[in-house]
């Protein structure tokens, strides 16, 4: 019995939207992206040709993937359209300078917002670890150095360290992991933007994403339950450092037992500008948590002109030599 994730879910249904969002009209339209995988659900008013996430063409209509999991949750937007499209120019100008001169094309009225399909995940785990725990002590130090051409003796206090060997055993509550199951954002983007504040989760309903493109699951379960209990590891051994007794500690190591996991659906907003600058190139992407604004990207650096920079560079200094008489 999955008592954990039933106890999560309970006290997140009193989070519910007091919004009363009008019912999707007609059937939902199903797009596969046949460039970076994506499937995009949305309303037949919505109908699209491009990717969201990578601008391709190349996105046609197939049926229902019978088997895909149903959202449980949903986080709504925050961010207004305006406000995106902001954060994204501010974010194409402090970079302007060395990027390749094909992203001069992406317009921040192109950015869009998608509902991205994550697994919210959490686990008890039951982790075996050892570790040697250091306990400071000051001890009177004797001495022999040269003062004025003479040999003197002196003392100092000096910290030592003990070590001892620590073994045991810490039961953790590990909560609120979100792992990307999208083919189209990965789970390093979706690091990137977090945190997300999931205490505005709302029982996901179709009409809470009438109007906006949405994606399905398009990552397996057994990828992202992969996914979610290494990054659930990762924080057992934070929590178990910072739970080390001592001043300090050393070689710790330790092994997880991981029960009573619960991954639900969620669906996540995320403001996305993908544009397609050149052929040989992946195309730029510019990613907006729809919550809080933050800003993840990774700009195409144009070795031409870090290049023409430096010669810029070199030759202003050679200047400046000549000038200070360097030359004779």
């Amino acid at each position: 019995m999955d008592v954990p994730g039933q106890v999560r879910q309970d006290w997140r249904m009193a989070e519910q939207s007091q919004q009363t969002p009008s019912a999707v009209a007609g059937p939902l339209l199903h797009l596969g992206c046949q460039s970076c995988g994506a499937r995009l659900v949305l309303e037949p008013a919505l109908r699209t040709t491009r990717c969201p996430y990578c601008a391709a063409p190349a996105v046609v209509e197939r049926p229902p993937v019978p088997g895909v999991p149903e959202p449980v949750f949903a986080l709504g937007f925050a961010l207004t359209h305006m406000a995106a499209k902001a954060h994204v120019a501010r974010w194409l100008r402090s970079r302007s300078r060395f990027t390749r001169s094909g992203i001069r094309s992406a317009a921040p009225g192109e950015v869009r917002g998608v509902y991205v399909p994550a697994y919210l995940y959490s686990v008890l785990a039951q982790a075996r670890y050892r570790a040697s725990i250091g306990e400071n002590y000051q001890e009177t130090e004797t001495y022999t150095t040269t003062e004025n051409g003479k040999r003197v003796t002196r003392t100092r206090t000096v910290t030592r360290t003990e070590w001892r060997s620590l073994e045991g055993e810490r039961v953790s509550y590990v909560a609120d992991v979100l792992v990307t199951a999208s083919k189209g954002l990965d789970n390093a983007e979706l690091e990137a933007l977090e945190p997300f504040d999931l205490r505005g989760l709302a029982r996901y309903t179709p009409a809470l994403i009438s109007g906006w493109v949405a994606e399905e699951p398009s990552l397996t379960l057994a990828q992202c339950q992969e996914l979610a209990r290494k990054e659930a590891v990762e924080r057992v051994g934070g929590l178990l450092s910072r739970f080390m007794p001592g001043d300090s500690h050393r070689g710790l190591e330790h092994q997880s037992r991981l029960d009573w996991e619960a991954l639900d659906v969620c669906l996540l907003p995320v403001w996305v500008l993908a544009v397609k600058y050149a052929e040989d190139a992946p195309p730029l992407r510019v990613l907006v948590n729809g919550q809080t604004g933050a800003v993840h990207g990774e700009a195409p650096i144009s070795s031409w002109k870090v290049l023409s920079a430096l010669v810029a560079l070199l030759a202003v200094l050679a200047l400046g030599w000549l000038l200070t008489g360097g030359g004779r």
